[in-house]
């Protein structure tokens, strides 16, 4: 059967491809893209939009919880039944007809099944019905299929059929008791969503909670879940699990043994390489893929990997920022433009090296861009720290009759800017970009100083930190 070419062949119709596949198509570009599941990917159906969803009605409680005037007009409890119809509705019950319509608005041509390397730019697409489509690719291929949840090689746990993220939160009730194995972004944010919920939540991880973000924002954290109930058991392991009649039973490596009626395991990710025939091309299956910072496949000159899949900065901003780089970069080499792949230049995603910002929405938020305090030191570099309690601004008074937070900067003392931030607090993910766009527009900390904070905002810890830089303070 004769092949169907197009320039550009995008493999994952998640956020990440159809970023790829646009800028391909804006470039002048034909291009096609293919999907097994649902246009939109992980993120629309199954992972932040979901998940972020189910974590709201929580949220929008504390908070008028904690203002005294509304706090007296709230009667009632978290509405799981509501939670997850309105979660249903954000995620346009797991239907696709909207994006498939933006695909054919945009000029991308869409293609349904699972895509197989069948040689150098020549892939396979397998329906549902069994039949085969070959196709090639006249200049690129991206693959764009993200990653999987890692079930860990624990004896008897896939044989207890354990929740995964996409369990959680395309759930249509709340289970009576949840056990988490991880206590990472997906773990913690579950915990979250699912105590509000009324379920008996406990949390296993081997080490400590959300590991690698500063320590101020982990102890707010784990204090917040178990206040909400949460029970946190750190530094035990599964060893094995069963079901009984009492639900699933986990032995741990220290203390008693817990049973639930679910058990979700967000214990890490898998890249979803391992059914895409990477072998024709000489490339490990099931490996993330090593890429440039233009997102070629190191080796190829055709082949690009973006998003998840090339395990540079697991998230949905920052695999659409690759994507926009790796487009760009499809396009230009393409019509024979010279790509500048030097830092900050438009075909290379240099941010995921010194920049990338990621957000935990638990309560508090916290809210993460470029290196902690630990990172930067490790780095070898000459940092000082810079530490605000939240409490003390005058927008957090009037935002909240008990407000808790803190945030911290890093500076380069060398360069005299910022290399990282983090904030702990009620929607501190509001103040994250104007630390990204410090940190990558590597703003003097002196520059800083004249841009003024409005007042009363949280805002106002940037004008705090300053001072404290200067040694000068109100």
């Amino acid at each position: 059967m004769t092949a169907r070419e197009y320039d550009v062949i995008v493999i994952g119709a998640g956020a990440v491809g159809e970023n790829v596949a646009d800028a391909a198509v804006q470039g002048g570009m034909s291009t096609l893209i293919v999907e097994a599941e649902l246009v939109g990917g992980e993120c629309s159906y199954w992972a932040c939009m979901p998940s972020k969803a189910l974590l709201r009605p929580a949220s929008a409680l504390r908070a008028a919880h904690d203002v005294g005037g509304a706090r007296e007009a709230v009667t009632g409890g978290v509405d799981p039944s509501a939670a997850f119809a309105r979660r249903d509705r954000i995620a346009h019950g797991w239907d696709d007809s909207a994006q498939v319509r933006w695909l054919d608005k945009t000029g991308i041509a869409l293609l349904r099944g699972l895509a197989r390397f069948d040689g150098p730019r020549q892939i396979v697409v397998a329906g549902d019905d069994g039949a085969e489509t070959p196709v090639s690719a006249r200049h690129a291929v991206a693959i764009c299929t993200g990653s999987a949840a890692l079930l860990p090689d624990i004896p008897g746990l896939a044989d207890i059929a354990p929740w995964t993220s996409r369990d959680a939160t395309s759930a249509r009730t709340a289970p009576r008791s949840l056990a988490i194995l991880g206590a990472g972004l997906v773990a913690t944010e579950m915990a979250a969503a699912y105590a509000s919920f009324g379920t008996e939540v406990t949390v296993i991880g081997r080490s400590g909670v959300l590991r690698g973000q500063e320590p101020f924002a982990v102890e707010l954290v784990t204090e917040s879940l178990r206040r909400s109930g949460v029970t946190v058991r750190t530094g035990t392991e599964v060893l094995s699990a069963r079901r009984t009649p009492a639900g699933a039973t986990l032995e741990l490596s220290a203390g008693d043994p817990v049973t639930a009626e679910e058990v979700l395991v967000a214990t890490g990710r898998i890249a979803r390489t391992g059914d895409l025939g990477l072998e024709t091309l000489a490339l490990p299956t099931g490996d993330w893929l090593d890429v440039d910072d233009t997102l070629r496949v190191r080796g190829f000159d055709w082949l690009y990997a973006v998003g998840d899949v090339n395990h540079r900065a697991l998230s949905t901003h920052q695999g659409k920022y690759q994507a926009r780089a790796a487009g760009a970069a499809i396009a230009a080499r393409a019509a024979g433009i010279p790509v500048d792949d030097t830092p900050w230049s438009a075909y290379a995603a240099t941010a995921d090296h010194s920049a990338v910002p990621q957000v935990v929405f638990t309560d508090p938020e916290i809210a993460t861009v470029g290196l902690t305090a630990d990172a930067a030191t490790a780095a070898g570099r000459s940092i000082r720290i810079l530490d605000y309690d939240l409490s003390w601004i005058g927008g957090a008074t009037t935002r909240a009759d008990d407000y808790r937070g803190h945030a911290r900067a890093i500076v380069d003392e060398d360069r005299g800017v910022l290399i990282g931030a983090t904030f702990a607090g009620p929607d501190v993910a509001e103040l994250l970009h104007a630390a990204t766009i410090a940190i990558v527009g590597e703003v003097p900390l002196e520059r800083l100083w004249h841009a003024v904070p409005a007042y009363p905002t949280v805002s106002e810890v940037w004008l705090r930190w300053l001072e404290e830089y200067r040694g000068t303070g109100t």
